[in-house]
């Protein structure tokens, strides 16, 4: 008896492991990542913040920062309809940043260097603005 039970568990074991190298081969549908997942600068805070629109040279200011820091700068806040008149966030000119493990000094450094950066902001909370507006500097604590 112990012999015709070790026969048909050898037996269904080749038979699952037939079926799972059939499964491997089977032909799948390839899967597609969403773009800023991998190949842009910077992350996002959530879902909600909306990055689509930024221009290139906004894009590669973040760029600059990430290379400058060696870290991706989250950002928390990109186009918005809401906020003062001249908010360059209302042409999706302009990110909110943050970049974990590092001080607000440091993200301004590496965006002062970057081409092309208009306005830099620091606020209290450790968010630093950039954009891609007229030079001008402002903290607001």
């Amino acid at each position: 008896m112990h012999t015709i039970l070790s026969l048909v568990l050898a037996g269904l074991f080749a038979l699952s492991c037939y079926a799972e190298a059939g499964a491997q081969n089977a032909k799948k549908p390839p899967v597609r990542l969403l773009k800023h997942t991998t190949s842009q600068p910077y992350t996002v805070q959530t879902v909600s913040v909306k990055v689509g629109c930024f221009p290139p040279k906004l894009r590669s200011i973040l760029a600059h920062i990430a290379a400058k820091t060696g870290r991706r700068p989250m950002v928390t806040s990109g186009l918005r309809h809401s906020g003062r008149a001249h908010s360059q966030h209302r042409h999706c000119n302009a990110a909110d940043i943050r970049v974990p493990g590092l001080s607000e000094r440091t993200i301004v450094a590496a965006a002062q260097t970057a081409p092309g950066i208009g306005g830099i902001g620091r606020y209290c909370n450790g968010i630093v603005h950039v954009d891609i507006g007229p030079k001008r500097r402002w903290r607001h604590c």
